[in-house]
């Protein structure tokens, strides 16, 4: 039998979560179309007759660190490289980016095999390009492998993990055969409420924005949940909570919708919003509100 640590890395919005989602046949990351989107390091768990494989998916790495949540989402990311058995490198362009060697230098650093899994070939027109790209990827780091995929759509992800499968270590099973993930209930509510705010809002204030869970408490068969989310300016309170509290109202609503079927059951969900300045560039601050991975 073989079971291992699986972690996938790229850039920001390269489809890292949504492939997790897919290869585990469950949601367990949150996603959008927005970068940074994903903050937290996440096991998703598979196991089938040829092994078990625990996918981790990260953060983006990027050049940006100014700010304190930059500088955490980098150092996360790059921390889940430690320990594991394979990596998968997802890409989702076909030509060589400048920022694509910031993570190969740290891929290089790395012992561990590295597969490419070159991402959302749906969309390339030119079907053409994606040749010379192979290539010259080929010709920078020795990969174990180079796999175009369209994780959305699950195209060729079953060849992606018959290759994952057959690079992990013989070893007995890391988790029970029938636990799909490493994080709790009260961990996924405060997800989904930052997947849906982040859905319904504007450019500037999801990255300004957290999800706290001060309470969740199973009553019978209701599950009653609240939660605080924390912005950094009295303008964004008001854009989150929209006119009337029509944004708050919209966005409770869905995610008590997703909670249901995720928990099986009855959800009371109570939201406020409440301003903490600064939040997202203080350490201490950040801390405090989950972030001490």
């Amino acid at each position: 039998m073989k079971a291992g640590y699986v972690a996938l890395v790229g850039r920001p919005n390269a489809g890292k979560s949504t492939l997790l989602n897919h290869l585990v046949g469950q949601k367990v990351c949150i996603t959008s179309r927005r970068p940074q989107t994903t903050r937290h390091r996440i096991h998703g768990i598979k196991t089938t007759e040829a092994g078990q494989a625990i996918f981790v998916d990260t953060p983006g790495i990027h050049s940006e660190q100014k700010r304190a949540m930059n500088r955490y989402l980098n150092k996360t990311a790059s921390s889940a490289l430690a320990g594991v058995d394979v990596i998968v490198w997802v890409v989702d362009q076909w030509r060589w980016q400048e920022e694509n060697e910031l993570i190969l230098a740290q891929l290089r650093n790395a012992n561990s095999p590295v597969i490419l899994a070159v991402n959302k070939i749906d969309q390339c027109e030119d079907k053409s390009s994606l040749l010379p790209f192979l290539e010259d990827a080929a010709g920078r780091f020795d990969f174990a492998a180079i796999v175009p995929i369209a994780a959305l759509k699950n195209t060729n992800l079953d060849r992606l993990e018959e290759i994952i499968m057959g690079l992990l270590p013989e070893g007995e099973f890391i988790y029970p055969e029938d636990q799909i993930t490493d994080r709790s209930e009260r961990f996924f509510a405060a997800e989904i409420i930052r997947e849906k705010l982040i859905r319904s809002l504007g450019q500037e204030v999801p990255h300004a924005l957290t999800v706290q869970i001060e309470q969740f408490k199973e009553e019978n068969e209701l599950t009653r949940i609240h939660a605080i989310i924390w912005v950094e300016r009295e303008g964004q309170k008001a854009i989150v909570i929209g006119k009337n509290g029509e944004v708050l109202k919209k966005v409770g609503q869905r995610a008590r919708e997703e909670m249901e079927k995720m928990f099986e059951g009855k959800i009371y969900l109570n939201l406020w919003v409440k301003v903490k300045k600064g939040w997202s560039d203080n350490e201490t601050a950040m801390q405090s509100l989950g972030y001490n991975e």
